[in-house]
């Protein structure tokens, strides 16, 4: 029964949120010091940059996937979610236009958990591990839809048609206009995929199939982190502003 008890919460999901919300909270706080303050830090754009966050941005969408299997109501949460995606429009489009948000990660994964909502009964159909391997290649494929293509660079690159762009209103899914802007953009094509990639893996730990180290609790503090990502995703960017603000403030002075 002391098990049992022990294996109702899945500490490995909050950890790996938790770490993926550090780091995300990291690369903001690189993103302000270039992006708002003007510090001149150059590796920030280089193509390492940009595949290490691509990595935690998937990992971060994955394990919210692998969330999914654990919530009474993927559609409320979704809900939830959604709402304070356009509370952080809202916000800044009165406050801070330079980086206005139209369709960020809250409003992705908000997206995501009630499309997963509506399509729980038909993924369940799927092999777990068929559902992983199946979402992760449809990701790959769909990764340079906001490219204007299908495929992989250099090959199987299959054009998508022009007036796919030119709506203005198709950017949820990653059909951007030329005159679109969001200063935090994630599109439902690929995460959408990489959200369900990872409710596969949940359905496996659900089944007890995975080591025993997944259910068990590593690093309390991550974990800790990791309950409270919403909390933590809203509150760190006024925070680290803030702080960085008042630092500039005196070294100015």
């Amino acid at each position: 029964m002391e098990q049992k008890k022990s294996f109702n919460r899945i500490h490995l999901i909050d950890e790996i949120r938790g770490f993926a919300i550090i780091c995300m909270v990291v690369y903001h706080t690189f993103y302000d010091l270039v992006a708002i303050f003007g510090v001149n830090i150059s590796f920030f754009f280089s193509p390492f940059m940009e595949k290490l966050v691509t990595s935690f941005v998937f990992l971060f969408v994955f394990i919210s996937g692998t969330a999914s299997n654990f919530s009474r109501s993927n559609l409320i949460r979704g809900l939830k979610c959604f709402g304070l995606g356009l509370i952080m429009t809202l916000f800044t489009f009165f406050f801070m236009k330079s980086q206005l948000i139209v369709f960020g990660i809250l409003h992705m994964l908000g997206a995501c958990m009630m499309l997963y909502s509506l399509l729980d009964f038909l993924l369940k159909k799927i092999h777990p591990v068929a559902l992983i391997i199946g979402s992760i290649l449809l990701y790959a494929f769909t990764y340079n839809v906001v490219n204007g293509y299908l495929g992989f660079e250099n090959f199987l690159m299959i054009p998508l048609p022009h007036s796919l762009y030119q709506f203005g209103y198709l950017f949820p899914l990653g059909f951007v206009s030329p005159t679109f802007y969001s200063a935090d953009y994630f599109a439902l094509f690929p995460w959408l995929f990489c959200f369900i990639a990872g409710s596969g893996f949940g359905r496996l730990i659900q089944q007890n199939k995975l080591p025993k180290f997944i259910y068990l609790s590593h690093c309390k503090p991550i974990a800790f982190v990791g309950r409270h990502t919403l909390i933590v995703y809203i509150l760190h960017q006024p925070i680290v502003y803030s702080i960085l603000w008042i630092i500039f403030y005196f070294i100015n002075q």
